[in-house]
């Protein structure tokens, strides 16, 4: 079922950028993308529903129906102050799914250190959403 021990089959999406997998014991793990911050759907903490959210987690919906099964990269901090998984995502044709979201105007960056490795590649990737006036920068 499983190519490598990096490879998760994908069970649900949250919403732009939060999503469970099924680890190789076949346990439920959440997965909170690094780098990123997607629109809420709903009222969650200290963060308010936007009228984007439901674009952005169609977004990402669609792009893992289509790649169920994605290969997930760690940074120093593995996990986040809400027990959710912290990683970086990756199609089979080695496309990031943080960075796609970003590019794509369906997430905006938001590091927070350590979890710094791709703060210039995702910045980069906001600038040009912003420039050609992608998702949320319309």
């Amino acid at each position: 079922m499983y190519k490598s021990p990096d490879i998760f089959q994908v069970d649900k999406i949250v919403d732009g950028d939060t999503f469970w997998v099924f680890n190789h014991a076949g346990q439920k793990l959440k997965v909170r993308l690094i780098g990123i911050d997607a629109p809420e759907t709903r009222n969650v903490f200290k963060k308010k529903k936007h009228a984007f959210g439901l674009a952005s987690k169609n977004y990402l919906d669609n792009i893992l129906k289509q790649n169920p099964y994605i290969k997930l990269t760690f940074d120093v901090d593995s996990l986040d102050q809400y027990g959710r998984t912290l990683a970086y995502a990756y199609l089979s044709d080695g496309s990031m799914i943080n960075e796609q979201l970003i590019r794509n105007g369906y997430a905006v960056l938001m590091t927070v250190s350590p979890n710094i490795r791709f703060e210039k590649i995702f910045y980069e990737s906001q600038m040009a959403a912003r420039k050609n006036k992608r998702g949320i920068w319309k």
